[in-house]
């Protein structure tokens, strides 16, 4: 069955908005964790699954909510060319931080924007 593009955006979303919730999570730890010893600093991964998900409409002309059903963000470790855990930059993590506070305002607003829209539809444009 085809999903209707209100399904589909909403899908998108929501996993957005998973994945800058982890992200913030796993930027906070990272700062908190900045002086200890032995700790290997994490990147959340979900771009590249998104690429992933864009290769596939390419594809096959089309993209389901069972697509992005596979899709889910994972946390790893930053590791250098040798593989050894690189030291956390307070800089880089606070500014990586603030970017993605931003970035989920806009996923917010996107999805409040997107219900608007759907309400509007199924009350007839009546207010």
């Amino acid at each position: 069955m085809t999903d209707g593009i209100e399904a589909l955006t909403t899908a998108a979303l929501s996993l957005a908005l998973d994945a800058a919730t982890l992200r913030q999570q796993t930027f906070a730890s990272n700062i908190a964790n900045a002086n200890a010893t032995n700790y290997t600093p994490q990147r959340v991964s979900f771009e590249a699954l998104l690429l992933d998900a864009r290769q596939s409409l390419n594809n096959n002309g089309r993209l389901g909510t069972e697509s992005l059903r596979d899709i889910a963000p994972r946390i790893e470790p930053v590791l250098d060319g040798r593989g050894v855990p690189t030291q956390v930059q307070l800089d880089v993590e606070s500014a990586g931080m603030a970017r993605n506070t931003v970035q989920y305002q806009a996923l917010v607003t996107g999805l409040s924007r997107h219900f608007s829209i759907l309400s509007l539809a199924a009350s007839d444009g009546r207010k």
